[in-house]
């Protein structure tokens, strides 16, 4: 920088060096911008030199999502060179302006700009920017108007043609066929899917060939083609796992989940929901992090721009700028420490509510197994009681001699045996799915060997009951309800594991 007098030349080498800096050490980056703009003005012509800076700076910004303020020095830049007719920047300009407002959602001001470059483009005739540029516009229009978008797809399908890049062909015919396939005419969509393919055949790079496969996965979808949908998620998520905690991962991921559900295999439908799940926390976390960042960035530029400016006017008040940057800090440090208190109460408050909810459900499941075991208990002591009564009426009947009085008798057996209750644990099974839902398809699906008694033992061991109160319910031994216990630890493959029975069992 020392050995050089020629005011371009630093004003070239000084933007590099931000370039180069941007993401290692942004605070040197912007003081060589800084140096940059203020070796600009000494030039001969100092606007291009500034528009130069500006682009620049506007390209640093937006690589760090700070959209707003690199679209302010964009369109400083753009002014600049409209003004001097400088066709060749005003082009390169205006298809990052188009970028940035389709980015924010501004479709027609991004429409503007892109039909600027495409004209430009056209007088060019270069057929790689000009398919690229139709694709955007194609794009732009795909959730607003298919015919449109279909238009300007078409018309890049035509130069495509012409054209050696095998990823743009592709990237080009599968947009169609996803235009199609909203439009909902299969005909043309299987057509160009096809053609897509065709291509991939040659040889293109992964993530290319992924948005592919994602693509005819979600067009698969919509035809309710379930297995078809399964083989290209699948194969997409293949190509594009170096980058699978991405969008196109989150959506792969979702569309298997999808997909598992509709076809009722819960199973795998449970296993890429967590994948799902795990890579939308960690976007989230991402994204949150770029808030963050961009939030600093937007502040840094405040603040410098503030500080430029009062220096510039008023050198004078230098104290007064360092105090009142001071109070702003402050500010923002008490204004952070009062949400951070909010925030730290208001999770109290959520704390607090949850562990009551949680109290709430843990009282009322309690309540119903106490019910559920007295119902249990209940009923067997009361089937024992008729049993025992039978047995008496029956020896009476063998003692009587009378007729009419083993008559009466038998009808009082009968009676009674009307009203003895043969299925007790049928009825318990059925009340216990109403507290307990899907424990015993659970239980069928992943150990279909266990018998009717190992069923019952399962549902007994689940409600925390000992081994004593087991037997005392079944009218069996404490030994042979032991050794039932251990029957059922060999049928879950717990015979070396120290996991309590019914600590597994809640687990189900």
């Amino acid at each position: 920088m020392n050995s050089i007098s020629d005011h371009q030349k630093k004003v070239e080498l000084c933007s590099k060096i931000a370039l180069r800096l941007q993401t290692t050490d942004w605070d040197r980056a912007i003081k060589y911008l800084e140096l940059a703009e203020a070796e600009a003005k000494k030039t001969k012509e100092p606007d291009l030199a500034l528009a130069q800076v500006y682009t620049t700076t506007g390209k640093m910004y937006n690589s760090k999502d700070v959209l707003d303020i690199a679209l302010k020095y964009y369109l400083k830049a753009y002014d600049i060179y409209k003004n001097n007719d400088n066709t060749e920047e005003v082009a390169k300009l205006e298809n990052n302006l188009a970028i940035i407002y389709a980015v924010g959602n501004n479709k027609e001001k991004a429409l503007q700009y892109f039909l600027n470059v495409y004209r430009y483009q056209q007088s060019k005739n270069d057929s790689v920017k000009l398919i690229k540029i139709l694709n955007n516009i194609g794009t732009l229009y795909l959730k607003k108007n298919l015919d449109s978008s279909l238009y300007y797809y078409q018309k890049a399908y035509l130069i495509n043609k012409t054209i050696k890049d095998n990823d743009l062909k592709v990237n080009v015919c599968t947009n169609i066929a996803r235009a199609y396939g909203l439009k909902k005419d299969n005909k043309n969509a299987d057509y160009y899917f096809n053609e897509a393919f065709s291509l991939v055949n040659k040889g293109v790079n992964n993530t290319v060939e992924a948005f592919v496969y994602e693509s005819f996965s979600e067009y698969n979808l919509k035809e309710k083609n379930y297995d078809a949908v399964i083989v290209n998620a699948k194969k997409a998520l293949e190509l594009c796992k170096e980058n699978q905690y991405s969008y196109s991962g989150l959506n792969l991921n979702k569309i298997l989940y999808q997909v598992y559900v509709s076809k009722e295999d819960y199973k795998n439908a449970v296993y890429y929901f967590q994948k799902y799940n795990a890579i939308n926390d960690s976007i989230n976390v991402e994204e949150k992090a770029v808030n963050i960042e961009r939030i600093k960035l937007e502040q840094d530029y405040k603040v410098r721009t503030q500080i430029k400016t009062l220096l510039e006017q008023k050198k004078r008040f230098k104290y007064y700028v360092v105090g009142l940057i001071l109070v702003v800090g402050i500010l923002i440090l008490i204004i952070l420490l009062i949400k951070f208190r909010n925030r730290n109460i208001k999770n109290q408050l959520e704390k607090e509510k949850l562990n009551t909810k949680m109290q709430a459900l843990n009282e009322s499941l309690e309540a119903k197994k106490k019910v559920l075991i007295g119902k249990a208990m209940a009923e067997i002591h009361r089937t024992d009681n008729i049993n025992e009564i039978l047995t008496d009426l029956k020896q009476i009947k063998l003692k009587t001699v009378n007729k009419e009085m083993q008559q009466a008798i038998d009808i009082v057996l009968k009676r009674l045996e009307k009203n003895l209750n043969t299925d007790i644990w049928k009825e318990f099974e059925i009340s216990f799915e109403q507290v307990h839902k899907s424990f015993f398809d659970k239980l069928t699906v992943d150990y279909p060997s266990l018998t009717p008694k190992d069923r019952r033992l399962c549902a007994l061991l689940y409600l925390d009951l000992t081994t004593k109160e087991i037997s005392q319910i079944t009218g069996q031994s404490f030994k042979a309800i032991e050794n039932a216990r251990t029957r059922l630890r060999k049928k879950f493959d717990l015979t070396n594991e120290k996991v309590n029975l019914s600590t597994y069992l809640n687990t189900i």
